[in-house]
């Protein structure tokens, strides 16, 4: 349990949800296209710079890979490296996209219990209606992609967007999240923070709250994780 406190803050108005690893099992999809790009560029891909990848935009994830083979990045090259990974990455989203445990039901909760919804990504809009096509685009009030923010995951503005267009403060926000770098661009923005590991470790820290899986997650629970009641 931890301590927050203030009455505004223990309002739940708005659950922000982060896509891939979170409500997707895509996470694991991106890992084998950021690899794949990285030895289409000149060299396998360390396990550092495996783990630097994980959750972030589109753009950082460019540039550590550059940065982990010596490459220049030239716009040029970053944009070829970036069609290339996106047409790899369709190629991996048309085979399929499976539901993280307790997804989809975690999001019909989320409805029930008239809450606000958005979904707030990395992925770049392109790849994100794709992916909306499995995810449901009723189950959103709002979607925000990694190309339509000044800056990604881990900056904040992912998330200070997302509340924006849901007119709510982002206090009043539970943002659910997989990675230390999406953890970290809701923590930075206000949010509480309800992270599900999937496939790396978050550290903690006073905003966020842990859970093993989205599996009987209830509009109770949603609110208790909020305001830190929960245990």
């Amino acid at each position: 349990m931890f301590d927050r406190t203030g009455a505004a803050s223990s309002t739940l108005r708005a659950v922000l949800w982060d896509m891939d690893g979170t409500l997707l099992e895509s996470e694991h999809l991106w890992d084998i296209g950021v690899r794949e790009l990285s030895l289409h560029l000149g060299g396998p891909m360390s396990e550092e710079t495996r783990l630097a990848t994980i959750g972030a935009s589109s753009a950082n994830a460019l540039s550590i890979v550059f940065s982990a083979l010596g490459l220049e990045q030239t716009p040029q090259a970053l944009a070829d490296a970036k069609r290339w990974l996106y047409d790899r990455m369709g190629e991996h989203f048309s085979a399929g996209l499976p539901w993280r445990p307790g997804a989809r039901q975690a999001l019909r909760t989320v409805r029930s219990a008239g809450l606000g919804s958005a979904l707030v990504t990395n992925t770049d809009r392109e790849l994100c209606e794709f992916a909306l096509e499995t995810l449901g685009r009723e189950h959103f009030d709002h979607s925000v992609c990694g190309d339509e923010v000044p800056a990604g995951k881990p900056d904040p503005a992912p998330y200070l967007r997302a509340a924006e267009l849901l007119g709510v403060d982002p206090q009043h926000c539970l943002a659910v999240e997989d990675s230390p770098v999406g953890a970290a661009s809701a923590d930075a923005a206000g949010c509480t923070v309800l992270v599900v590991p999937s496939i790396t470790t978050v550290s903690e820290s006073p905003r966020r709250i842990f859970r093993t899986t989205l599996e009987g997650l209830t509009a109770t629970d949603l609110h208790a994780l909020h305001s830190g009641t929960a245990v």
